[in-house]
């Protein structure tokens, strides 16, 4: 069984996504939707990743696959400043939820499978919060991009 591999992946986008929802928190406070929603999605992510605890101790977590490692995408490592900077952090942050959101996705089909009703319910919060974690930075790159493309010089 595989599911320990993407039950691994998954902790880990979250951790990371957190991370990263942190870094562009600290680095954007002159934008104070940013900074505090950024923040509050981190912690999101950080609930995300201790629900999965159980999960993971029940059908154990795994690392010995080396296709994960070749999926998981790295945390922002210093955001950028300016309009242009926070565009691009925004959308950083986009692809990196993106792959959470999949990853939420793949292990929702396998916990179908098992029946595993525990899993499914936890699975139907988490995947709802991301799903909307998705479409915040969308609607935030969409009001940040004529102010960055545009207008900045």
């Amino acid at each position: 069984m595989k599911l320990p591999v993407y039950l691994t992946l998954l902790a880990e986008s979250e951790s990371t996504l957190a991370d990263s929802f942190r870094k562009v928190a600290d680095a954007h406070g002159d934008e104070p939707d940013v900074h505090f929603l950024c923040l509050t999605l981190a912690k999101q992510c950080d609930d995300h990743r201790k629900k999965l605890d159980p999960v993971i101790d029940r059908y154990g977590g795994s690392t010995t696959d080396d296709e994960p490692e070749r999926l998981q995408a790295d945390a922002i490592e210093e955001a950028r400043s300016g309009p242009l900077g926070l565009l691009r952090d925004l959308q950083d942050l986009y692809l990196l939820a993106s792959l959470t959101d999949v990853t939420w996705t793949m292990v929702k089909q396998a916990a179908q499978a098992l029946r595993d009703a525990d899993l499914l319910t936890i699975i139907a919060g988490c995947e709802h919060e991301t799903s909307v974690q998705l479409r915040w930075l969308m609607t935030r790159m969409k009001q940040s991009a004529p102010q960055a493309l545009i207008a900045a010089s």
